[in-house]
Parts: C-alpha cells; structure tokens; sequence
C-alpha cells in the first residue's frame, strides 16, 4: 500500500486547504501566524510534503474558517 501522502485523495486535501486559504484572502504567511507556526509548516503540508494529523487539521479548518466535515466530504469519494 502506498503511503497516503502521495494519494490522489491526500493530493486533493492538500489542494482543498489551499483553497480555503485564497478564499480566506491569507498567504501562506498569515495563517501561519494565524496558527502560531512558521511559514514553512504551512508550505509543508500544503505542498504534501508534510502530513497532517487529525488536530492539526482541526486547527487549520478553524483558522480558515471552514466546516472540517464539508473539505473531508470532498474527498470521501476517493477512498
């Protein structure tokens, strides 16, 4: 089994966030602030070469301010 990461699934979570993001109107920068971490943390994951456990996930959503349900739903297909 491949590793979820790389996952065409995992690829669209990736892409669901940064999404949300421009949507939200915030670079990479200011959720990171956002989220009291470094920019890179956000690059990282956002680019799939960082994964992220459910809590970080959770934290992000809120930062974004989107339902977590609706960008897991949009995926749940894949699986």
């Amino acid at each position: 089994m491949r590793k979820s990461v790389y996952t065409r699934a995992y690829r669209e979570f990736c892409a669901q966030l940064v999404a949300a993001r421009h949507a939200a109107g915030l670079t990479q920068q200011q959720l990171a602030n956002n989220l009291e971490r470094p920019q890179s943390f956000v690059a990282k994951f956002e680019g799939g070469e960082r994964r992220l456990d459910i809590v970080e996930f959770l934290e992000i959503a809120r930062a974004l301010k989107v339902h977590s349900g609706d960008v897991l739903a949009s995926i749940s297909d894949m699986l």
